[in-house]
């Protein structure tokens, strides 16, 4: 485990990613008893919020320090293309856990109520646990908590640990600037062992270190880089502020994008950010929140690695969507362009995958649900919406016909291939966007009357119908609810 990283070199550019990681994975026995068939499989689920591509392993910003995660993807197979159903926590979570569609379920913003939508549906969880699974969680899995979900939760099913602001950030400081609820960030008091998410990472461990009778399904929520962005000082100190490298971001991005989407920009929010100063201030909080998290993650997975359970435990790792940080002059999440849906996604299964592997086909975090099911010899639920990515695991460079499908509101859908990202919203306008010929999104070819066969044929996996919007609701938990505020 990486405490204290060292310092990485540059990339070439932000979308590429690096190879080789291999060279410095864990060993161990992975598979002995579990490809033989003598058990079911452990599963350890770690989501990490708010996680975009500014990763080692994705190359999405050139100074992340995310170690233990991209040696984590050097032990199994890791996804370069994966995406969220939705770019907001809880319908992403929500399509996540229920293997359906923000399209089928209606449910589009974090106010919504999962089980007010879905009273009879089976969440992941639950078809484990009916499968002879013990299901135990820490930290946010669920937006709103799902008692039913669980054997046993902490600090409860309806809870996630303390996560407020504990002073205020430094917009308020002689800027002029008012940032609303926790758009906030700054070194927080004392080290490491005092935040939320450590509290999370010990719970798991003790899970780890238990004796279970039976196969578990393990969930591990960390919050961090959710905003606020508070960590212990020597996060920040990874990234000196005179040397923060900033994203790619053209002035006239927008000039290309049709109304719809325009009005999915958090524009507000970046000029007054750019005017403060506190930009370069931002980027550097949210680097440092990151490799917080990866900290926490390394815990885990050397509490994994170091416990019985080590050669017989599949491990899943993903991020409920991305993050912008002023690319397309748009902040946060709640828009359908690659820096608010792309994530990181990774596998490792004893007995399936290799040592290394990348894959660059499409997938979807509505596939995670029917891969775990797939993987633990348990049959899919029949109204899951995605497909087993087992063959992927197997053969990570094999063909694959498969898209990854977004959501935002609804009727405003994105879909992307191994190359193409297109967006059609409510009123039907459009956008297309070629990956190999433009990774940041700056050109619009829909706005150029381009790439109509394209169009034509990624249209084809869009809904052929949308819910109505699912109700806001409590039920689940009698009252107790976590929003985010931003």
């Amino acid at each position: 485990m990486s405490d204290t990283p060292k310092l990485v070199l540059p990339r070439p550019s932000r979308r590429t990613v690096l190879a080789g990681l291999g060279a410095t994975a864990l060993t161990s026995g992975w598979g002995a008893s579990w490809a033989k068939g003598k058990k079911k499989p452990h599963v350890l689920f770690i989501s990490i919020d708010d996680l975009n591509d500014w990763t080692g392993l994705l190359g999405g910003h050139v100074q992340a320090r995310t170690p233990n995660l991209d040696r984590f993807a050097g032990q199994g197979v890791s996804f370069d293309n994966a995406h969220c159903a939705a770019p907001a926590c809880n319908p992403s979570r929500a399509s996540t856990l229920l293997g359906l569609r923000p399209s089928t379920t209606g449910i589009y913003n974090n106010q919504q109520s999962m089980r007010a939508s879905q009273p009879e549906a089976l969440t992941l969880p639950q078809h484990f646990r009916a499968n002879g699974y013990t299901a135990l969680a820490s930290g946010k899995i669920f937006h709103v908590g799902d008692p039913k979900s669980w054997d046993e939760a902490w600090p409860s099913a309806c809870e996630w640990p303390d996560n407020k602001p504990s002073h205020k950030p430094k917009l308020d400081k002689g800027k002029g600037h008012k940032v609303k609820g926790a758009f906030a960030w700054g070194p927080s008091p004392g080290g490491d062992g005092k935040h939320s998410d450590d509290r999370v990472a010990d719970w798991v461990i003790k899970q780890l270190k238990a004796k279970h009778d039976g196969p578990f399904l393990l969930a591990c929520g960390f919050f961090r880089p959710h905003l606020p962005w508070f960590v212990p000082k020597k996060y920040f100190d990874l990234y000196p502020l005179d040397q923060i490298v900033m994203p790619t971001v053209k002035a006239t991005d927008l000039d290309d994008v049709p109304a719809a989407g325009k009005r999915m920009v958090n524009i507000e929010q970046h000029e007054k950010i750019v005017k403060s100063g506190e930009w370069p201030a931002a980027v550097q909080a949210y680097l440092a929140s990151l490799t917080f998290a990866d900290r926490q993650l390394g815990r885990v997975l050397e509490a994994l690695e170091n416990s019985r359970y080590a050669d017989n435990t599949v491990v899943v790792l993903w991020s409920d969507h991305g993050w912008a940080l002023g690319e397309k002059l748009h902040w946060k999440k709640f828009a359908l362009w690659e820096e608010c849906t792309r994530i990181p996604f990774v596998w490792r299964a004893p007995g399936v995958t290799k040592k290394g592997g990348r894959s660059p086909r499409a997938v979807s975090l509505l596939d995670l649900a029917p891969t775990l099911a797939d993987l633990a010899g348990i049959e899919p639920l029949p109204a899951w919406e995605g497909q087993s990515l087992k063959p992927l695991l197997e053969s990570p460079q094999a063909s694959w016909s498969g898209v990854a499908l977004t959501t935002q509101g609804r009727k405003n859908h994105a879909v992307r291939d191994d190359r193409y990202r297109y967006i059609r919203y409510a009123d039907g306008s459009e956008e297309l966007y070629d990956h190999d010929q433009d990774p940041h999104e700056f050109d619009n070819l829909a706005h150029k009357g381009q790439g109509g066969g394209i169009i034509e044929r990624l249209s084809k996996h869009l809904p052929a119908k949308d819910a109505p919007d699912a109700r806001e609701g409590k039920e689940a938990c009698g009252g107790k609810r976590h929003v985010d505020v931003d």
